[in-house]
């Protein structure tokens, strides 16, 4: 039985050739060893054919295996090689590049900072009444809650301020107090003192390990205000009562020392509530300030452009003194009304009206009555009468600050407008300057506009001699910013002041503001009634002046807003209410020589 003999299955076909290629080899062997035996039997050298394995050979199963090849061992050394070159990159970044900073995040990890919030200075009056001051931390909170004064008048003066704030995490994305408006937003820099912090050590687990402070908070600087919050309120509660029974819109008042420029009383009606909108939780009536049509958010005083009206006269006498345009005796006839030929049809005549006839008057007079016949003659000319010119208005207006704001601190506000050919010709391109827009300028007409506290300024120049004071809000005896505020000297020679002042006082004691005339103090006033509207059936009603005249010490002026031109109630009420009260109340105000 040889090995030819052997019966292979199929799927082994492919090895009998090799297999017998190795027997010949290992016969060949033999021989030469002179071995005897000539044939190798197959159950010598392996298993008979029923112990051959059953391979799969569509699974590969016994197949002869290839080595791999060198491309592919290649391929795949670099492919490690990058590998640990970027590996080795990444750990030397790590490790090395930004060691530091990922020590230090490890180091936070465990270490977590806390805000020490610093409480908010106090805001007080100048009697040191607080205005504004701070509730003490409950056990759930982390900083002061602001408390502001229940008296009503002074929202515009404080403002109020939004408190540190958290996201969904519980983390402050915000950890100052933002002012808003008024005091809180002027003077927010000493208010605010400076934050603390805390650090807290905790281990794996979340458990505080130790606790420490690195910075003690700061309390914040007390604010000492020129404001008197009596008076101030006082004033509020009466333009308010006179607002809400004859209809006016809105109006604001304010009090001021014509020697140092600090504001002793200042209100705006409607206000809104510091408190309300500091706490943020009541928004159906916070809605309720934006929806308001009267607005309460406008500080009318500081904001509020207006039309003037009669108060500009004063102004317009002192330019007409100056410029010799009229001596102030010089009378000139009121019957009601003045007609300027229209130069384009000498058979038509326009027609400027008085608001009444007042017959001859003289300078001191025309200011105590306001005639609007005298000022059309004096501020644009009439017949044999020369006229100031509006050039000439215009600087003398301008000089006594009006049409002019400071552009930044707690007083900030617009400009407002003096109309003359430039601003004309700038509104309505194309149409002329006529003599028509000086009558109306120098009543304080057409497109003039002004802030309430552009005239308070103008009438404590006009009291004081000429000088043209910056407003403060910060106490002059607390406060040496205050005391260093520039002044302006005005070119007006004293002697036309006082005519001028003489007119106020004739208007207070027999003229149109003779509603103060009061026996417990002199005041000095100027009233002014400016028309709005197409129909002109609505009025802004205003006063302006200073007591007491022999020796004045205080300027004032009341704006009530938008009111109906029928009423017979107006700015002069609400003065004459406030001097009767202070009369009782603050008699310091109104008796010479008593120093607060």
């Amino acid at each position: 039985f040889t090995l030819s003999r052997l019966s292979f299955p199929p799927y082994v076909a492919e090895c009998r050739g090799r297999l017998s290629n190795m027997f010949r080899s290992i016969k060949r062997m033999l021989k030469k060893r002179g071995g005897s035996r000539q044939e190798i039997y197959p159950d010598e050298i392996f298993l008979d054919s029923q112990n051959l394995p059953e391979f799969d050979i569509h699974q590969f199963e016994g197949r002869i295996e290839k080595p791999i090849s060198l491309a592919t061992i290649v391929s795949i050394s670099v492919i490690f090689s990058l590998l640990l070159v970027v590996l080795v990159g990444r750990a030397w970044v790590l490790q090395a590049a930004q060691g530091e900073e990922y020590a230090r995040k490890s180091e936070a990890n465990r270490l977590r900072q806390t805000v020490l919030f610093a409480d908010r200075g106090a805001i007080l009056d100048r009697r040191g009444e607080k205005l504004a001051w701070n509730a003490p931390v409950d056990t759930e909170g982390d900083f002061s809650t602001r408390v502001y004064t229940r008296e009503s008048g002074l929202s515009h003066v404080l403002g109020y301020v939004k408190y540190p704030a958290k996201d969904k995490h519980g983390v402050y994305y915000r950890t100052h107090f933002e002012a808003i408006e008024g005091a809180e937003k002027e003077f927010d820099e000493l208010l605010s003192g400076e934050h603390g912090l805390k650090i807290t050590e905790t281990d794996a687990l979340g458990s505080v390990v130790s606790e420490s402070t690195v910075r003690q908070a700061r309390q914040g600087a007390n604010v000492t205000l020129s404001i008197d919050a009596r008076v101030s309120h006082r004033l509020y509660q009466s333009i308010k009562a006179l607002a809400e029974r004859v209809g006016f819109v809105g109006g604001t008042g304010a009090l001021m020392d014509v020697h140092t420029g600090e504001i002793i009383a200042l209100t705006s009606y409607p206000e809104y509530d510091s408190a309300v909108m500091a706490l943020g939780a009541d928004s159906k009536k916070i809605s309720g300030y934006f929806s308001d049509s009267r607005k309460p958010f406008l500080d009318r005083f500081v904001t509020g452009l207006y039309t003037p009206g009669s108060i500009v006269k004063p102004y317009v006498a002192l330019a007409a003194l100056e410029e010799d345009v009229i001596d102030p005796k010089t009378q000139i006839l009121s019957t009601g009304s003045i007609s300027v030929p229209n130069p384009y049809d000498p058979t038509k005549k326009t027609v400027f009206n008085d608001w009444k006839a007042h017959g001859l008057v003289d300078m001191r007079r025309a200011i105590a009555v306001s005639s609007n016949v005298y000022f059309y003659a004096v501020g644009g000319g009439f017949q044999d009468q020369d006229g100031v010119g509006i050039d000439r208005i215009e600087k003398y207006l301008s000089m006594f600050g009006m049409a002019k704001s400071p552009q930044s601190g707690f007083f900030a506000g617009p400009a407002g407008t003096i109309p003359s050919p430039r601003w004309k010709d700038r509104v309505f391109p194309g149409d002329p300057w006529r003599v028509g827009d000086t009558y109306y300028t120098a009543i304080g007409q057409y497109g003039f506009q002004v802030t309430p506290l552009q005239m308070l300024r103008a009438v404590a120049a006009l009291s004081n001699g000429g000088t043209l004071m910056t407003p403060s809000i910060l106490s002059l005896a607390s406060s040496t910013e205050a005391s260093t505020l520039p002044a302006d000297i005005l070119p007006i020679q004293e002697g036309n002041l006082t005519i001028v002042r003489e007119g106020m006082r004739l208007a207070a004691t027999a003229g149109s503001a003779s509603g103060l005339n009061v026996p417990y103090v002199s005041v000095a006033a100027k009233t002014g009634t400016a028309e709005l509207g197409i129909s002109k059936q609505f009025v802004n009603s205003w006063v302006m002046g200073f007591f007491p005249y022999e020796s004045p010490q205080y300027a004032f002026v009341v704006l009530m807003e938008r009111g109906p031109r029928t009423n017979l109630y107006g700015a002069t009420y609400v003065m004459r209410e406030l001097l009767d009260w202070m009369r009782e109340y603050t008699p310091e105000y109104l008796d010479r020589g008593v120093e607060m």
